[in-house]
């Protein structure tokens, strides 16, 4: 079990937490949620240690250990993969490197026998003889290869870097595990894969993540940080999300009931203060409103941008016609002969593990890049617009937001340009912020609400929801849920694939899966899993 006991922590005059208590208890799995620089990250490291609190403590039962998923991509160099998942145990590794020296001496001590001895009692105690195999899975699990085990973190890319690390957060049962955004950079199977493993996981867990369907999935109570406070709630994330709507409209109306209450008797006092005969009255009525005053009810912190995409022109009958489309990047291909008819009405989830041909497709079919050969023929009515997945590209100029967005409207005034803005979260003077400056997520709205001026009838986001807290995620989410033109996307969040999309077109090892469905169906269906294995040649092909 963890405990914190009234922490408070202060950046200056920005409090991030104040008088804090909250308790941790085995079996269960908590989501930390919060607004963007609510402190989640920053609470899990007061959790860890990494952070000291100005005031109160971190507790933890005794002999308990702890994991937590590390965030230095570079700090296992020189260690190979296999040997950096074990490091999660740290004792158990200490152990096996100790006793690994001593069998390695040529001259071989009576004292060193008698340690070895120590040693190997301790090594089987600590499961020792299976940590190899342990590490094995768990890799495995998270889509890295046996032949890559023994390679050293110094030759592999980043993105196994990160699964490397989850699985050394992982290995050897801790009894607390701390997990900041797990699912970053893993696909739809190993975050399947992750679910699972943590949902039959018997210890505490506290995760940060955006994933709504990771934390619905896993978390049996949200932890909910606002106004320094943290506020724990039995269930998921949906629970959590329709509870505190109820209890924002429950606030508002009390709200609303009590300042009209208040209008009524000020209204009162106003009229009769000066009648002698009701001046007793009106001194009661003006001590009921000194009890009426209305409390610091405060809404929660959260703004939730908005999001709506409202096509200028409908679409007409032809959409897009892709024929025979090929393309080879560095001698590898990554689109092989791909035909796709587009109709009225598709939003099409593109999915499976190869994502680099989903990014590519879109290039190609934005004009940003050109194919070796086939072709691809746009609806004469149809009009794109076009969500990138590097769109760092958008902000190359050094221009403030509004002139920005002013770039793709035409005779649009500042006036329109900041009140379209303030929906989207930049408000005030936010709205002049340089783009050199802007986070991940900022240019995510920014590119957002470009798209929704441009009023295309046919849009294509490759990775939108990479950057967006949840607020802008579910905004996102609903805006192309009720969006009534065409999408084309790619997005790792469950969520957010099986709410919008009607239709899944799958790049596998052997050619595409296109079907008419929900993205939950089409995972869910025999008929589909058995074509599957047989595309990926794996009976291991169950998830995306």
């Amino acid at each position: 079990m963890i405990t914190a006991s009234n922490i408070s922590l202060a950046y200056g005059t920005q409090v991030l937490f104040k008088d804090v208590n909250i308790k941790f208890t085995p079996g269960n799995c908590y989501g930390i949620i919060g607004a963007n620089g609510a402190g989640k990250s920053t609470f899990l490291k007061i959790l860890s240690g990494e952070i000291e609190p100005d005031t109160g403590e971190v507790i933890i039962t005794s002999g308990q250990r702890m994991a937590v998923l590390r965030q230095d991509h570079f700090a296992f160099n020189n260690y190979t993969v296999l040997d950096t998942v074990i490091m999660g145990y740290k004792h158990l590794y200490d152990v096996m490197k100790e006793r690994e020296a001593i069998y390695a001496k040529e001259d071989f001590s009576e004292s060193d026998g008698m340690r070895a001895s120590e040693l190997e009692g301790e090594f089987a105690e600590l499961g020792g003889w299976e940590a190899e195999a342990d590490a094995g899975v768990l890799l495995d699990g998270l889509g890295i290869p046996v032949p890559m085990h023994e390679k050293f973190m110094s030759d592999v890319e980043d993105n196994i870097k990160v699964r490397v690390l989850l699985a050394q957060a992982l290995f050897g049962n801790p009894d607390i595990l701390l997990l900041d955004e797990p699912t970053n950079h893993l696909d739809l199977e190993s975050i399947h894969w992750l679910e699972d493993f943590l949902s039959d996981f018997s210890n505490t867990v506290i995760v940060v993540s955006h994933d709504r369907h990771f934390l619905n999935t896993v978390c049996t109570h949200i932890a909910d940080i606002d106004f320094g406070k943290i506020q724990l709630y039995v269930g998921n994330y949906d629970f959590w999300y329709m509870s505190s709507q109820l209890i924002a409209k429950q606030m508002k109306d009390e709200k609303k009931r009590r300042e009209e209450k208040i209008a009524e008797l000020k209204e009162f006092i106003q009229r009769f203060s000066s009648n002698v005969a009701k001046a007793r009255q009106a001194t009661s009525r003006r001590k009921l409103i000194d009890k009426l005053t209305i409390d610091d009810i405060q809404p929660s912190s959260r703004r939730f941008p908005y999001v709506a995409f409202k096509p200028a022109r409908e679409c007409g009958k032809n959409i897009l016609e892709i024929k025979n489309l090929t393309k080879s990047i560095d001698g590898e291909k990554i689109l092989d002969n791909f035909t796709l008819t587009v109709n009225n009405g598709d939003k099409i989830a593109f999915v499976g593990p190869n994502h680099y041909a989903k990014t590519v497709l879109f290039e190609i079919i934005s004009g940003n890049m050109e194919a070796d050969d086939g072709e691809y023929l746009w609806g004469v009515t149809t009009s794109t617009g076009y969500f990138p997945k590097d769109n760092v590209r958008m902000f190359s100029e050094d221009l403030n937001i509004t002139d920005w967005l002013g770039q793709f409207v035409e005779d649009a005034d500042e006036t329109y340009l900041r009140s379209f803005l303030g929906r989207m979260l930049f408000s005030g003077d936010e709205a002049l912020k340089s783009c050199q400056v802007l986070s991940g997520g900022e240019k995510v709205r920014c590119v957002l609400a470009k798209l929704m001026l441009e009023g295309a009838n046919c849009l294509i986001f490759d990775e939108p929801t990479s950057h967006l807290d949840l607020e802008s995620i579910q905004s996102l989410n609903n805006g192309l849920i009720d969006f009534s033109g065409v999408c084309l996307f790619n997005s790792h969040d469950h969520q957010f694939v099986d709410s919008v999309a009607n239709r899944i077109v799958e790049f596998t090892p052997d050619g595409v899966i296109d079907r008419y469905m929900k993205f939950d169906d089409y995972m869910s269906d025999p008929k589909i899993r058995d074509l599957r294995m047989e595309k990926y040649g794996s009976k291991n092909a169950v998830a995306l």
